[in-house]
Order: C-alpha cells, then sequence, then structure tokens
C-alpha cells in the first residue's frame, strides 16, 4: 500500500513533500491511532511526540470528544448560518469563562492562520491603525496576513511584496520594541513562546514588558496561543505564567480535540464597537460550525475534569529532567535542551546530527519532527495525556539513538 500512496503524493499532491518524506523515513501510511499512540498499515505502533504540532492534547481519539462530535453528526453537522447555534453560544460562553481577564467576544473559524487574520483585522479596524510589529522567528502561519506577521524569510521571500506595515524585532527584546512600538501601531502579535523557531522561550518578565509597551502607545496586544494555549506549557494559557491578560487571544488546533479543525479568536469588549454597526464585517463559512463546536465543547470539558494543564506540568518537568541527564550522558551531541510543560525542544550541536537523531527515533517507533524554522532542534510535543512509563520510553528511544548517531559521526 505505502508504495502505491507515496506515488500518489508524487503524481498528484506534493512530489518535493514525497520525496522529504522518503529521506526522513517517513514515507510509512498512518493507519491508526489511540491515546499516545499511531501505527500505520504494517502494523509498526509508533509514540506520538509530534502531536500534530500542538492539535492533539487531548489524545488521539479522545472518547469523551468522539462521542459528543457523533452525537452532533446525527443531529445537525453544519449550520444554517441563518438561524442560532447552541453548540457555538455554549463554546463561546466558556471560552469566556476560562481565558484570560475581561477577554469575552469570540469569533470561529477554522485553523490557526485564519485566527490571526481575524485579529490582524480586528486590529486594524477597531484602533484605525495600520502598523504592526511581530518578532523575528515568529510562525503566526502562511495565508497572506499570518505571513507578513511571520518571522522567517524562507517562507516569505517567495512571496514578496506582503502586506505593507508589519516590522519584525528580535524575540525577547523588550527595548528595541519599545522604540517601534507608538502611536500608529495598531498591535504587537507574539506567540508567547516561540513554537517553530524551535521552542525559544522569553525573558522573565518579557510578557508583562510587552504589555506595558502596548498599553503607553496606546497599542494591542495580540497572544498567538495557537500551539500554546489549552494546557500545553502547564498553564490554560501560557500567558498566565506572567499573569498577563492580552486584547486578542488566538486559538486553534488543540481548541477541535484532536477531532475536528476549529479555530478562535477571543477579544476584549470594546474591541467590538465597529461590529455593532456592522456585524457582517468578517465571517467564515464554515467557522463554529455544530460539529467542531461539539468537538471544542468537549475538549474543555476534558481540559478542565481532567486538569490536564497541571498533568502538562509536572509531566514536563519529569521529562526535561530526564532529557538534561542524557545530555550530560552524551555529550558533543545536544546542544540544549529547553521547554515549558510539555512543549519540549532537543537542539543539536548540528543539523546532520539533529536529521540522523530523528530518523533513528522514528526507526525506534517515536515519531518526532523538526522545528519548522530552526532543523538543528527536534520537537517533543506528545498529548498531555501521554503516560509515564510512554514518557520512559521515548527517553530510551532517544538514548539508543544518541548512541548510535555518536558511533556514526565519530563523537568522541
Amino acid at each position: 500500500m505505502k508504495d502505491r500512496v507515496i506515488e500518489q503524493y508524487e503524481q498528484f499532491i506534493n512530489p518535493g513533500l514525497a520525496r522529504l518524506l522518503r529521506v526522513m523515513g517517513l514515507a510509512q501510511v498512518e493507519d491508526e491511532a489511540r491515546g499516545s499512540r499511531v501505527r500505520d498499515t504494517d502494523g509498526t505502533t509508533y509514540i506520538d511526540c509530534v502531536g500534530g504540532y500542538g492539535a492533539y492534547s487531548f489524545g488521539h481519539r479522545n472518547q469523551r470528544i468522539l462521542e459528543a462530535v457523533a452525537a452532533q453528526l446525527h443531529r445537525m453537522p453544519l449550520a444554517s448560518k441563518v438561524l442560532l447555534s447552541k453548540p457555538m453560544a455554549d463554546l463561546a460562553e466558556k471560552l469566556a469563562r476560562i481565558t484570560p481577564g475581561d477577554l469575552q467576544y469570540s469569533f470561529f473559524c477554522n485553523s490557526g492562520a485564519e485566527a490571526v487574520e481575524a485579529a490582524l483585522k480586528l486590529a486594524r479596524l477597531s484602533t484605525g491603525r495600520t502598523k504592526i510589529v511581530a518578532a523575528i522567528g515568529g510562525f503566526h502561519g502562511k495565508t497572506l496576513g499570518a505571513l507578513s506577521a511571520s518571522g522567517k524569510d524562507t517562507y516569505r521571500d517567495p512571496f514578496q511584496p506582503l502586506l505593507d506595515g508589519f516590522l519584525h524585532v528580535p524575540f525577547g527584546d523588550a527595548e528595541l520594541l519599545r522604540q517601534l512600538v507608538d502611536e500608529q501601531t495598531a498591535a504587537v502579535i507574539l506567540e508567547p513562546v516561540q513554537g517553530e523557531a524551535g521552542v525559544i522561550l522569553p525573558p522573565p518578565g518579557y510578557l508583562q514588558q510587552v504589555r506595558e509597551i502596548c498599553d503607553a502607545a496606546g497599542a494591542l496586544l495580540i497572544a498567538d496561543e495557537v500551539q500554546t494555549g489549552l494546557g500545553r506549557t502547564g498553564k490554560k494559557f501560557a500567558v498566565e505564567h506572567e499573569g498577563v491578560v492580552p486584547d486578542i487571544l488566538c486559538l486553534a488546533k488543540a481548541l477541535g480535540g484532536g477531532v475536528m479543525p476549529i479555530g478562535a479568536v477571543v477579544a476584549r469588549p470594546h474591541l467590538y464597537e465597529q461590529y455593532e454597526a456592522a456585524p457582517l464585517l468578517h465571517t467564515s463559512t464554515f467557522g463554529g460550525n455544530p460539529l467542531a463546536c461539539a468537538a471544542a465543547n468537549a475538549a474543555l470539558d476534558v481540559l478542565e475534569s481532567e486538569k490536564l494543564e497541571e498533568q502538562a506540568a509536572w509531566k514536563g518537568e519529569y521529562l526535561l529532567t530526564k532529557l538534561r541527564g542524557l545530555q550530560e550522558r552524551y555529550p558533543g551531541t545536544i546542544q540544549e535542551v529547553r521547554g515549558i510543560g510539555l512543549l519540549i525542544g532537543l537542539e543539536f550541536t548540528s543539523d546532520a546530527l539533529g536529521g540522523l537523531i530523528l530518523s533513528e527515533m522514528i526507526s525506534g517507533g517515536v515519531l518526532t519532527a523538526f522545528a519548522l524554522h530552526n532543523l538543528s532542534v527536534t520537537r517533543i510535543e506528545p498529548p498531555l495525556t501521554i503516560d509515564q512509563h510512554e514518557i520512559d520510553q521515548v527517553v530510551s528511544v532517544l538514548e539508543a539513538a544518541l548512541q548510535s548517531g555518536r558511533q556514526q559521526l565519530q563523537i568522541s
């Protein structure tokens, strides 16, 4: 089967992607998943440490979420778009309750990039300003506006000219940010932890400084929590680590419970004043559909009842301790171990070693992937429901990969 599928990728999807998957040892066909495990058509089982780049925080095929979606499927899968939707109303109320501070109004879409697009439009609409300041290394999606905010030239340059009015500053440099945010700035958009840059944590107090800088200039703060939101970092939202309330919060990935795609923008009430007179300025045909909202409602129920952010905190600390132990035992391999909760990056001493270790780990039954903006960094981003013994298995596979990598590259 896999030969046929890879041939279809080459002929009908993306030949470059097909070649990349072959090189990375990922030319297997996924077949079934449950919890933290994925099985391919050959019957090989893997521990998923990619987790859909944060989409599978609740595990694959979480039973409570599946049941909620199945019930909605047999009632009404998609909305009429004319009448009111109870699943969407329930979800908006839940988000208003669990998000920080006075965030209240939600707009629903289908992905993280769409959420960022909606947030950028809302910022410009509500402030009457056009300038957006973002961070170098940030990743906000690949649609035109989201790509304009993203800070990696590799993905930006082929599509120039992008949207006007976007500036980029080094992540963590509050003083330079202070110089650039002025009375023309509509918003600063940041990931509280940069995911695709290689799991880059901000300096202590940085997010609080950004909040103060925005307030002083009358600019908005957009927190892109598409990857960090809903428990991933050990708090429901990563901004809570510094007690910061953004003006606009972007969510997606885990919000769909690993079953349905859904994105959301949650904003402070006063930002919606322009929508009072023109409520249809920004809409989405499938955004907030009943199936996706049923999944998200169930996901939030699971998040709270199982205290998944607390699980992420202790499991992440346990895993980080184990990984730092490997770093000490195998010098010359792991440059740095960094992360928070179950968002962890392993930076290897070279891209070549990182690629070799990734391949060895996949061969050993652990799915991992490069950070999109830094090929020397391998992400460890499993479901928050991962068991401790599965964490131990991941560490064991990594240790074997490090031993093999040292031998193959003759690292002393």
